[in-house]
């Protein structure tokens, strides 16, 4: 079944992206609208959007999950159940694909949903109570952003279509706009995890390593960000974009400092993925949606490739994770680490790979446009970051000597899983050129001094001295960060969001609706309604039961009473 839908995905994948290069070249839209029932002259249409942005990010999540079915050939092979594994990753492939096509907010709350509903059952795929914990917290934190989605269904009814894109940037000034803008946004923040909704994602790295791949590079949590592309016009010049650069601006940050302070190799990469989400979401806040997207497409690549080589590395260290562990793969592991060397070069803004070509236009464009000094400081900064704690990365596990058990094989021998991370190491490189050529076709001119124009290297090289510096003098860093544990604690642990959001999403939501359930549900609304009645009927039937049971007694009785209430009545007369 793994060869199957790897052939099936990769070659929809080719065909969706020379289609949308016909698309981009020539300025087609289509849209196909499909009558799905008519009743007396009512009908429910459903209707899709073909346009070049659509096609070629359905083109690129295709590739990456045909490549990551292909990875888990291998990676997956000890689980007896993987075409139940493999079906549950192209119906989230499906959700996805059906929010990309949707100009309709019903059919993006279909694809929104399912992907919220599959993500759950892949994080608790390996049945566990941290997994089941994890996968709750998920579940209820993408809960808020369709609630939010429902409450702008509701608000569109106003319009008399769901079609939002028909009338958006007519709209774009009147305030009840505003408010389904408000409401979108808010669903954008808890798919993409944008604080205060940020602990869920590093949670889901208890889902399988193939999942991860997919889910952190170009399904669930880009998600927020594509619709949000789609509501652009709402975002430049507004309240709503300014109060979006702030959080995901600090969200960048956040993200870029906790990651220095971990230790589990997944959880660096999903710190990474929510750091690269929030430099996504601020440069789409400042209105440059085409950048935006053009990152998403980048980053996409390397952080797929990114994850399967963690999942490699792992996978030959018996299931550990702790970078502490490792050392020396580059030795071990050549083909992996040159691998994962690229993908964090990438990832970086190396010259001329693929992360090179967005990280570096947002950062000029950044510096060409006109905002506050403390939104500048938190994007250089936490470019500077991102160097910092891949080095770090690179330092633990490539350098030095094998830190792990001896029983553990170390090699390069898993075939189909250097396969599938090879197709993206290919694209790692050519991907960036290859989009900024096709994208941005006419060249544009950034006129910046020359100490900003060399300020994104010079922060890129001064981020990777300090990390490979912190690392290596680590026994010094260590002793420090023990002697301010209480700022080490508060940075290291995404600003106690995680315990925030436990208490808050999970633990009192769920204990006070126990409690209603309770107190009301079952309590006084049965006692009340349902048992009250219960208890009425019974007794009133039997005594009807009791009047009907043709007993001599009961009838003379009832004679006795009649008559001496006629008499009764008589004698007042």
């Amino acid at each position: 079944m793994c060869t199957i839908s790897f052939l099936s995905l990769i070659s929809i994948s080719i065909s969706l992206f020379f289609i949308s290069l016909n698309f981009l070249l020539n300025e087609l839209v289509y849209f196909l609208e499909w009558e799905v029932v008519s009743l007396n002259s009512s009908s429910i249409v459903m209707t899709f959007l073909f346009d070049w942005m659509s096609l070629m990010f359905m083109s690129f999540v295709l590739m990456i999950a045909s490549l990551v079915i292909f990875y888990s050939k291998e990676y997956m092979s000890g689980d007896i159940n993987i075409n139940r594994f493999i079906m549950l990753v192209l119906m989230f492939v499906m959700s996805m694909m059906l929010l990309i096509i949707s100009p309709n907010l019903i059919s993006i709350l279909l694809g929104w949903d399912g992907l919220g509903l599959v993500s759950y059952c892949l994080v608790i795929y390996f049945q566990n109570v941290k997994s089941f914990n994890a996968g709750m917290l998920t579940a209820l934190s993408n809960r808020i952003g369709d609630v939010a989605l429902l409450l702008a269904i509701a608000w569109m009814l106003n319009y008399g279509s769901w079609n939002y894109i028909f009338y958006l940037e007519m709209m774009v000034n009147s305030p009840s706009m505003m408010i389904i803008g408000g409401l979108v946004v808010l669903a954008a923040m808890t798919k993409s995890a944008q604080i205060p909704f940020s602990s869920w994602l590093p949670a889901a790295m208890a889902a399988p390593t193939p999942v991860s791949a997919l889910v952190h590079s170009s399904t669930l949590v880009t998600a927020g960000v594509y619709l949000l592309i789609r509501f652009n016009v709402l975002l430049s010049d507004t309240y709503l974009g300014q109060f979006l650069l702030l959080l995901s601006g600090l969200t960048m940050f956040m993200a870029g400092l906790g990651a220095n302070f971990e230790f589990d190799l997944k959880k660096i990469i999903a710190l990474s993925t929510l750091s690269q989400l929030g430099l996504m979401m601020s440069i789409l806040s400042m209105g440059f949606y085409k950048l935006a997207f053009f990152h998403l497409l980048t980053h996409a690549l390397f952080k797929a490739l990114l994850f399967m080589c963690a999942g490699a590395v792992i996978h030959n260290m018996n299931n550990s994770q702790d970078i502490r562990l490792m050392g020396g793969l580059s030795i071990h592991m050549p083909l992996t680490s040159a691998c994962l060397n690229v993908a964090n070069l990438a990832l970086c803004g190396m010259p001329f790979l693929a992360g090179f070509y967005s990280k570096d236009l947002i950062l000029e464009v950044v510096s060409m446009s006109n905002i506050n000094m403390f939104s500048f400081f938190l994007y250089f900064f936490s470019t500077g970051l991102t160097v910092c704690y891949s080095f770090r990365l690179v330092y633990y596990s490539m350098t030095g000597e094998l830190n792990c058990g001896s029983l553990n094989m170390l090699n390069d021998e898993g075939w189909i899983m250097l396969r599938g991370m090879l197709g993206l190491l290919f694209m790692s490189i050519i991907g960036g050129s290859m989009l900024n050529w096709l994208i941005f076709s006419t060249p544009d001119m950034i006129c910046l001094p020359f100490y900003l124009k060399f300020l994104t290297l010079f922060v890129c090289i001064s981020g990777g001295i300090i990390g490979y510096m912190i690392s290596n003098v680590s026994l010094y860093f260590i002793n420090k960060s023990i002697n301010n544990y209480s700022l080490s604690y508060f940075c290291g642990s995404m600003w106690f969001m995680p315990y925030i959001a436990t208490y808050g999403v999970v633990f009192y939501p769920l204990s006070m609706g126990g409690q209603v359930v309770k107190s009301f549900d079952q309590g006084w609304s049965e006692f009340f309604g349902g048992q009250v009645l219960y208890r009425l009927l019974t007794k009133y039937s039997k005594i009807n039961n009791l009047l009907q049971n043709n007993n001599l007694k009961i009838y003379l009785l009832t004679f006795v009473l009649w008559i001496f209430i006629l008499f009764s009545f008589l004698l007042f007369l």
